[in-house]
């Protein structure tokens, strides 16, 4: 009878265990990076993608696989994040949008937490026809947003995230946390409006490529606050020593062990002149920091990049930006940082991060910023 106890006890502890190791597994998707042969699409296409569902409106045309070899389909000529492909998606002025699913290999649990990430962004131009008018194409440009669903094949049971607009023609990478509140054995994948509902219908893309694996991560645990006995102690007066104030850096994400090849940050606090490439004395704090960085790793190699909003010409804001940029590589050439360490470019007003309609937008278009190009300088 002892023996069998022991065999039982050791059963339901490994079970346990095992248990705890399976939630703690990233759930994998098929086909990530929708790599398939893109082909010209049209309403008779047949929606064709290794392991994904195509849960758009009936009678509307499939998601497109891009780009489709020797020219663009639709006009988008983006490179692949990753791989060969990368799939579109569209929301149209007739109040339909396209929808994609996979089933999971696991199924997103109740209460559990997960992490996900995509690379997302926007073609320049994406022309197409439409229901609502059949005798010619359309321009399909307008910001569109991510949502991510759970559910059943095509039937979305609950919201789990979504993303802001995507604005920007650059890939960039798109961070999710979500919590369910049931379980889900499909993960679905929506172009959506910019608003919460179809009220405001016209015609958008968003581009997607290399997905993540799902991975449950800890939830946070808010913790009770739990009174402390008072304990009254002798009042000791002691001098006061006042320590100098440490201002908090600038450019947080400027730290060796965060970065990645690649990785592209904004210069904040940078200023110029108005209509030129003269930097501003206010600036010399974020170009400071900008300087002890790369004096601290003479292994990186870096680019300046200058950005305009689009309210001048290409020409201007080709050379504005161009000088900008040459402006930040002179100054920490000046300093004593290798040459060959630096390059710079003038972006234009090509790559927007957001709306150039408002002075807030434009404001935030306009900008300078640091990739990493390598760690073997």
């Amino acid at each position: 009878m002892r023996s069998y106890f022991l065999v039982v006890c050791l059963f339901a502890f490994f079970s346990g265990t095992i248990k705890g190791q399976d939630e703690a597994v990233p759930i994998v998707l098929k086909n990530p990076s929708f790599e398939a042969v893109p082909v010209e699409g049209g309403k008779n296409m047949r929606f064709s993608l290794d392991n994904w569902l195509d849960c758009g409106a009936v009678g509307q045309t499939p998601p497109d696989i891009h780009p489709v070899p020797g020219g663009g389909q639709f006009g988008v000529t983006q490179k692949p994040a990753d791989g060969v492909s990368y799939l579109g998606m569209v929301v149209r002025s007739d109040g339909t949008w396209e929808t994609v699913s996979q089933k999971l290999e696991s199924p997103l649990l109740e209460g559990k937490c997960y992490e996900f990430t995509i690379s997302l962004c926007r073609s320049e131009k994406y022309l197409s026809g439409s229901s609502i008018d059949e005798t010619q194409e359309f321009e399909y440009t307008t910001p569109a947003r991510l949502r991510i669903w759970g559910g059943v094949g095509c039937n979305k049971a609950e919201l789990l995230a979504e993303s802001s607009l995507v604005i920007s023609y650059r890939w960039l990478e798109y961070n999710f946390r979500f919590e369910p509140k049931s379980a889900h054995s499909y993960i679905i994948l929506e172009a959506y409006y910019d608003s919460q509902t179809p009220s405001r219908r016209y015609n958008g893309n968003i581009l997607l490529d290399k997905a993540s694996a799902i991975i449950p991560v800890p939830c946070k645990v808010v913790e009770p606050e739990v009174e402390e006995p008072i304990v009254e102690e002798p009042v000791v007066e002691e001098p006061v020593v006042e320590e100098p104030v440490k201002k908090p850096k600038i450019l947080q994400e400027l730290e060796r062990e965060k970065l990645r090849e690649g990785q592209t940050i904004r210069i904040d606090q940078l200023y110029f002149a108005a209509d030129s490439s003269a930097i501003s004395s206010n600036s010399s704090e974020v170009l400071a920091e900008i300087y002890d960085f790369l004096a601290s790793n003479p292994e990186v190699v870096v680019e300046i990049g200058g950005h305009t909003n689009g309210i001048p010409s290409h020409e201007y804001c080709d050379r504005l930006s161009t000088e900008r940029a040459k402006a930040v590589v002179d100054y920490l050439t000046e300093k004593g940082i290798p040459r060959k360490r630096l390059e710079y470019k003038g972006y234009g007003k090509r790559n927007p991060v957001d709306t150039n309609k408002t002075s807030a937008g434009r404001k935030k278009n306009q900008r300078v910023e640091i990739k990493i190009l390598s760690f073997n300088g």
